[in-house]
């Protein structure tokens, strides 16, 4: 059985070598899906990245499993999208950012923040490469567009951050480039970029009256049904301080 770095460097993907620990850098883009079959799309990978194969399709017409390296991301994926768009690799090294390092480049967080809101969007559930976003899709590519790399779902992403206090209309701890998450006493289920003075950037379904990118606020007087929506599933906020190490998220 191959083992993660195994593989010559450079070698392309064949049938033969998708085996179990296998590591890969791709050279075009991918969908990874949440299940072994279906439509489901669990999130997006960009040329450049690297995954690791954890196991072989179980059946004819099954999809491998796989994981993202650089933020532990796992999905299945079909076995010819990767034939002839990888080369074997050996894992990244983790990026050890101090949280000063990271603030350096908020500005071009943001940049990317505003370049994609300029571009005709949609809501994607799993969109992650763009113009197409779901919320932490969004949030995670701003960040590595930057070389920061952050968790890939909005729950996981607000258990990474270095909590910051926020209440509706009480934001002044907030930063541009902090996270503001949302959901319910349970969960988190939706995140946004802050991007100054309570107004923050993020992804929305047409069920909350928007269908993509738009920016809203946390100040009570805004009465845009979107703002309304998520100003009362405010769950708290966060700064990015690290980078992810590359272990697996439960």
């Amino acid at each position: 059985m191959a083992r993660l770095g195994r593989l010559p460097e450079g070698t392309p993907v064949a049938l033969e070598l998708l085996t179990p620990g296998s590591c890969w850098r791709l050279t075009a883009p991918l969908n990874l899906y949440s299940h072994w079959r279906g439509p489901g799309l669990a999130t997006q990978a960009c040329a450049g990245r690297c995954l690791e194969v954890l196991a072989l399709p179980q059946a004819p017409g099954d999809r491998l499993r796989a994981r993202l390296l650089e933020d532990g991301y796992p999905g299945w994926l079909e076995p010819q999208d990767l034939l002839g768009h990888g080369r074997a690799t050996v894992p990244p090294r983790p990026r050890l950012l101090d949280a000063a390092s990271i603030a350096e480049a908020i500005p071009a967080v943001l940049a990317f923040g505003r370049q994609a809101q300029n571009q005709a969007n949609h809501y994607l559930w799993g969109g992650t490469l763009g113009p197409d976003f779901d919320c932490s899709g969004f949030t995670q590519s701003a960040f590595a567009s930057a070389g920061i790399w952050i968790p890939r779902d909005a729950y996981q992403q607000e258990r990474f951050v270095q909590p910051v206090a926020v209440a509706p209309g009480c934001y002044g701890l907030l930063r541009p480039g902090d996270l503001i998450f949302f959901g319910t006493p349970r969960r988190c289920t939706h995140v946004g970029l802050h991007l100054g003075g309570g107004r923050y950037l993020h992804s929305s379904g047409k069920e909350h009256g928007r269908d993509g990118l738009g920016v809203d606020g946390l100040d009570a007087h805004l009465d845009h049904p979107v703002s309304a929506h998520y100003r009362a599933e405010l769950r708290g906020a966060g700064r990015v301080v690290r980078c992810h190490d590359g272990t697996t998220l439960a």
